[in-house]
This record gives C-alpha cells, sequence and structure tokens, in this order.
C-alpha cells in the first residue's frame, strides 16, 4: 500500500508544480505560497477528522511534537525558496535541482536510519540521479528568453535552498510521524508551514497585494490556478507521509521524485517547454536511477 501511495504522491506533486507556475506569473510567489497553504491546511484537516485521527492530538509526545514542528519550518522554506525559484526560472531547470534533494535524503537516511539493505543498489541509483540532475540544469529551453546573470544566480540560489530544506523536511518528519498517525502528522506540519508563509507576507509587507489578486471574479485567473497547487499539494502530502510512515525513506524519496516525468509532460503542453538532447539523457538518468532505488 505504500508503495502505490508513493507513487500517487509524486503524480499530485508533478501537477503541482505546473498549477503553481500558472497562479505565480504576475502573483507575489510569497503570498501564492500563503494561499495555497491555507488550501493545504483545510485538506489536511479534514482528513483528519475523517479518518478520527484528531482524538490522538493530546497524545502526541514533545519529542514528535518537535520534530513535526521542525519538519514544518522546514517545508515551509523549501516552499518559498522553491517557488520563488518556479517565478524566477524555467519549470525544466528548476524542478530537476528541486528533486536534487533526494541524493541528500538518501545518504542522510543510509547515516541515520540505517537502511543499508541493497547499499550498493541504493548509492549507484543515487550516482545515476545525481548526474541526470547535472545534465537537466544545463539545459536552454527553446521559448526562454535568457536571463540576466542577476537573475540567472537567484533563481539557482532559491532552487538549491529548496533542494536542501526538502530533504530535511523528510528527516525530520520521518521522526516526528515514527508514533503519529500520518493525516495527523501532516496536519500538524501543515498548521505550523501556514503560520511561517504568512507571517513572511506580513513581514515583506505583501498583504496589500491581496487585494488585486482577489478583485473581479474571485475564482478565475491566477487565484483558480493558485488553489488547485494547494489541492494538488495537499493530496501529494497525505499520500507521501502514509509513504514515508509505513515505508524506507531511501525508497519512498526517489519514487516521489518521479514527478518530474509528469511536470516535464505538462510544462511541454502547457508553456510549450522542450527539452535538448542533453537535458533528455538526464531525464532518462534520473528515472533510471530512481526505479533502481524502488524495484
Amino acid at each position: 500500500m505504500w508503495l502505490l501511495m508513493a507513487v500517487l504522491s509524486a503524480f499530485f506533486a508533478g501537477v503541482t508544480s505546473i498549477l503553481a507556475k500558472c497562479g505565480i506569473r504576475k502573483t507575489d510567489s510569497d503570498i501564492a505560497t500563503a494561499l495555497r497553504t491555507v488550501v493545504v491546511l483545510l485538506f489536511s484537516w479534514i482528513m483528519v477528522f475523517i479518518v478520527g485521527s484528531f482524538r490522538d492530538l493530546p497524545a502526541i509526545s514533545p519529542r514528535s511534537m518537535l520534530f513535526l514542528v521542525l519538519s514544518g519550518l522546514a517545508t515551509g522554506a523549501s516552499w518559498i525558496f522553491y517557488f520563488k525559484a518556479l517565478s524566477l526560472g524555467d519549470v525544466n531547470k528548476v524542478v530537476p535541482i528541486d528533486k536534487s534533494s533526494t541524493v541528500l535524503t538518501v545518504l542522510l537516511a543510509i547515516l541515520l536510519f540505517h537502511e543499508t539493505s541493497h547499499l550498493a543498489v541504493k548509492l549507484t541509483g543515487t550516482g545515476l540521479l545525481a548526474a541526470g540532475i547535472y545534465l537537466m540544469t544545463g539545459q536552454r529551453t527553446a521559448k526562454m528568453p535568457s536571463d540576466s546573470s542577476s537573475r540567472s544566480n537567484r533563481w539557482l540560489l532559491c532552487a538549491i535552498l529548496s533542494a536542501v530544506f526538502a530533504s530535511l523536511t523528510s528527516i525530520l518528519a520521518k521522526v516526528g510521524i515514527s508514533d503519529v498517525e500520518s493525516n495527523l502528522g501532516t496536519a500538524v506540519r501543515t498548521s505550523v508551514v501556514l503560520v511561517m508563509s504568512w507571517l513572511l507576507v506580513f513581514v515583506k509587507g505583501r498583504q496589500t497585494q491581496l487585494k488585486n489578486l482577489l478583485s473581479g471574479d474571485f475564482f478565475k485567473g491566477e487565484f483558480l490556478f493558485i488553489c488547485l497547487s494547494g489541492f494538488a499539494t495537499g493530496a501529494s502530502w497525505l499520500c507521501y507521509y502514509y509513504a514515508i510512515q509505513n515505508g524506507p525513506v531511501s525508497v519512498v524519496v526517489p519514487i516521489d521524485k518521479l514527478s518530474i516525468l509528469v511536470t516535464i509532460l505538462f510544462s511541454r503542453i502547457v508553456f510549450h517547454e522542450t527539452l535538448s538532447k542533453r537535458a533528455t539523457a538526464g531525464l532518462l538518468l534520473m528515472v533510471a536511477g530512481t526505479l533502481a532505488m524502488a524495484l
């Protein structure tokens, strides 16, 4: 069951990137992140009440709560940097760098959780992933205009920071949900992300831009895509944290990162972004590395 959930997590995560890109063409990425988190929070707590795990909230141990909060903070940081990178750069460049979190996560899982079964295969798969990421991040797309050096460095730095915090999210979450129902753990973490993302909006003074976003038809334009990306994220999270709770981190995380296939497919359809031969070779290496670890 955890394997199926990991695959579903990958699908919804892939759709999330495309919907989010559609929602931040003109909208500030910090505001988009905060609004998406509201949707994810509602989605996750509804699931908590559906499965009845809200009764377990008072029983969460201080240790589990600490790691859930830390995981939520890491998630919030990862989101903020990821969607800033998406707003500045090409989807087909940003996503592969974000997926490089897989390499760090697998290595940390081996070191911290002693997930050493089939170690040679995991290390080989990790090497293929790293090589594929390197090839993909060097691509140029036919439709993307050349960026200035400053702008290029900004999206690259944001994408790298997103990957680092995404890796920490998985490791901290694995500890935090070891004795917590996965839906409840997701809801607690999302509550932390909500507070963090809205604090950032108000600290930067971006709340005044909400009026422009919500003006006119409430459910048209970028606001709709932001909400839809929130629903996709919520579905991805629920599947992902069920999988990570019941399966090995070093296998679940690579499967989840196959979302890049969904993202690239839709980026071709929606944004007409194309892959170079080098990038295509990199994508195949990433898929090969992922399948090696998963199977």
